[in-house]
């Protein structure tokens, strides 16, 4: 059954740090353009003991802090605040659904849900919302990672929601598939017949997709220290951006139609022996000129928990035979960066060989952020008459999406994330089976580290990871794109 716009949104976690910076400012930008229906109800809820004033003081405090200040209209903001209620709830205890239901009011009319609370809370929380009847046709849900820590917990998590909603009212959400850098990562692969014909094994030597942080725990601590690098951001947001750059051409844009390509290239992942990966974890050293300590000191105690994550994976179908994808992600690194790299083969015969020419291989760098852009490095020749030699220069083909769309704003990811979620769109949502996926090629990589004798490997905070992780790709004949 398709499902329609709704009429009210309950937020679980309405008191937290995601809602003060995220939630709260996208659902104003969502009122402001008018986005979302005048009657639409947004509802809070969480441990904190508000009311409605109590909660609406808590947004506005929120929303001076995180909207720009050309953006703050007073008459907008009392319109906004206008729309927000709360009732406070402790999710462990099912008798407080009743008064959550009761606040709620009539939601016949549809009632989307976001749930942003601790995992151990997910399963508690399903079944006080199915004991209030707030779990019924005319209900969706949207999940907040993490959703599990394996396969198995994850597969719990799955059926607890299951048994309240159906796949299609089940939401779950990657912010990672909401950045407009990441959905026009499919429009230039799709809109352009320019790079089909290149975007395969013919023609691509390898892939690499680095996400890197400077940051180091920024009070993450417990959550952290338990699930590490592979499992906060390869498991998830890497294997996300691995599908897309490498999936089949769906058949059309729609949520079944991109969620089943993603779900068979993630099921065509090679399982990763222990040569082709690297851990590594963050010792001190200095990041922007600043000196910063080591992940130790920043835990306050000793840990074999990496920070620091470098894979070479392989998908095992016609499209990408032999084309290594080198997966990169940690702490504490040079610098922040997330982007994609295609690097393209070299040319089969050099005709410029006798007077000094020295191609170098294409490569298409596929930036998401800080910046924003699509750049395509190509050869040409140096001006000149060339009586030395000629001088071949690697030169940009430059697309900066900041500069080409200037005058639109740009949105964070969860203003369409939560659109989305109102309006039953599921496209930018991952499906069941895509998390099994992910979870399954993770684990078989936890099963290696834990059957091996391989230690985490330290690096100075500051650089680019183990020294490991550069011998990874050398030894193959290759180097990181830094």
């Amino acid at each position: 059954m398709a499902l329609t716009s709704c009429s009210a949104l309950l937020l679980f976690g309405a008191t937290g740090d995601l809602s003060r910076r995220m939630l709260l400012p996208s659902l104003f930008a969502l009122h402001e353009d008018d986005l979302i229906a005048p009657d639409l109800r947004i509802v809070g809820t969480a441990r904190s003991d508000l009311d409605d004033d109590g909660f609406r003081a808590f947004a506005k405090a929120a929303l001076a802090e995180f909207l720009p200040a050309d953006r703050q209209d007073p008459a907008r903001l009392s319109g906004f605040l206008d729309r927000l209620h709360y009732q406070p709830l402790d999710a462990s205890n099912i008798a407080g659904f009743a008064a959550l239901a009761e606040k709620l009011g009539d939601i016949s009319c549809g009632l989307a849900i976001f749930l942003s609370t601790a995992p151990a809370l997910f399963e508690a929380t399903i079944e006080g919302l199915r004991h209030a009847g707030l779990a019924h046709a005319n209900v969706r849900i949207g999940l907040e990672k993490p959703l599990g820590h394996d396969l198995a917990s994850s597969a719990r998590i799955n059926d607890a929601v299951a048994a309240g909603f159906a796949e299609n009212a089940i939401f779950r959400i990657d912010h990672y598939l909401g950045k407009e850098t990441v959905q026009n990562l499919m429009a230039l692969r799709f809109g352009n017949m320019l790079f089909e014909p290149l975007w395969n094994a013919a023609h691509i030597d390898h892939v690499q997709i680095t996400v890197s942080e400077t940051v180091g725990l920024e009070g993450r601590k417990g959550f952290y220290d338990d699930t590490g690098a592979l499992r906060d951001m390869v498991q998830n947001h890497m294997l996300q951006l691995l599908a897309l750059t490498a999936m089949e051409p769906p058949c059309d844009y729609d949520a079944t139609s991109i969620r089943d390509e993603k779900v068979k290239l993630l099921r065509a992942l090679r399982p990763v022996k222990s040569a082709e990966m690297v851990r590594g974890q963050y010792r001190s050293g200095a990041v922007a000129g600043a000196a910063v300590a080591g992940y130790p000191d920043d835990l306050g105690a000793e840990s074999d928990t990496e920070t620091f994550v470098a894979i070479k994976a392989h998908v095992d179908n016609w499209r990408w035979q032999g084309v290594p994808f080198y997966l990169r992600h940690g702490k504490r690194l040079a610098e922040r960066r997330s982007e994609i790299v295609l690097q393209f083969k070299d040319v089969p015969h050099n005709i410029f060989a006798d007077r000094g020419g020295r191609p170098r291989a294409n490569r298409l760098v596929i930036r998401l952020q800080p910046e924003e852009y699509v750049r395509l490095q190509v050869m040409a020749k140096q001006p000149g008459l060339d009586r030395g030699g000629i001088v071949l220069s690697e030169v940009n083909l430059d697309l900066s999406l900041t500069t080409a769309f200037a005058k639109t704003r740009r949105r964070i990811a969860y203003e369409r994330l939560l659109l989305d979620l109102i309006e039953g769109e599921q496209t930018l949502f991952v499906r069941r089976d895509e998390v099994e996926a992910q979870w399954r090629w993770i684990d078989a990589i936890r099963t290696v580290w834990d059957g091996g004798d391989e230690e985490v490997k330290p690096y100075a905070a500051g650089g680019w990871g183990p020294n490991a992780a550069i011998a990874l790709t050398e030894r193959d004949g290759r180097s990181w794109h830094d």
